[in-house]
């Protein structure tokens, strides 16, 4: 008898190396915050808790070299991932669509979501303070599971309904754009910071 596991979900899991634009980044994410207004309006019309620059700056590598220099690092992680899951791609390359900031206040979260429209997404971790929450990755089959059982709490990670993926300053995280996540609300005390995007094809 055999059984294979079948219709693999891929998540890759990077990092970036240079500590020096981390910290580059993490100043112009704080600059950010702080000097865009709109930004702030939308945020705090939609309850995000904190600041993201989702709505109101789609220009990142053009205002500032910090994030030049991190699309260029992420072409190259996207490209490996792309390559992973085995896109044709007819020897053209995925494009950045969409970059944004995250500032996210202690106790934020951002409840379960997709990414329309985009091939791969994912987010590079400028700052995570201990305690800080998890991205909440959730299996695409769970609505078709009516009838199911739960699954025992020593069921492999490939089996479990969720996955928590705990992140550090550096991390990168890419998936494909269809699969549910969300951020899960922490314990820490200071603000989390993070980049996030969309490539598109």
């Amino acid at each position: 008898m055999t059984v294979r596991t079948l219709f693999a979900t891929p998540f890759y899991e990077g990092k970036l190396k240079n500590a020096a634009l981390v910290a580059d980044l993490d100043r112009s994410c704080q600059a950010l915050a702080e000097d865009d207004r709109a930004g702030r309006a939308w945020s705090k019309a939609h309850g995000y808790r904190g600041y993201t620059s989702y709505a109101s700056l789609n220009d990142l590598p053009m205002r500032d070299p910090a994030f030049t220099d991190l699309v260029k690092l992420l072409n190259k992680h996207v490209a490996k991932f792309a390559e992973d899951c085995a896109f044709d791609l007819n020897d053209r390359k995925l494009k950045l669509d969409s970059l944004w900031v995250n500032v996210l206040k202690p106790g934020g979260m951002h409840s379960g979501h997709v990414h329309p429209h985009s091939v791969i997404s994912g987010t590079v971790y400028i700052v995570v303070p201990e305690g800080a929450g998890a991205l909440k990755l959730e299996d695409p089959r769970l609505p078709m599971m009516m009838a199911a059982p739960t699954r025992r709490d020593d069921a492999p990670e490939m089996l479990k309904p969720f996955v928590y993926v705990e992140p550090q300053a550096g991390s990168v995280f890419l998936w494909e754009s269809w699969l549910r996540h969300e951020v899960a609300p922490g314990t820490a005390k200071s603000e989390r910071v993070s980049v996030s995007f969309n490539y598109r094809w």
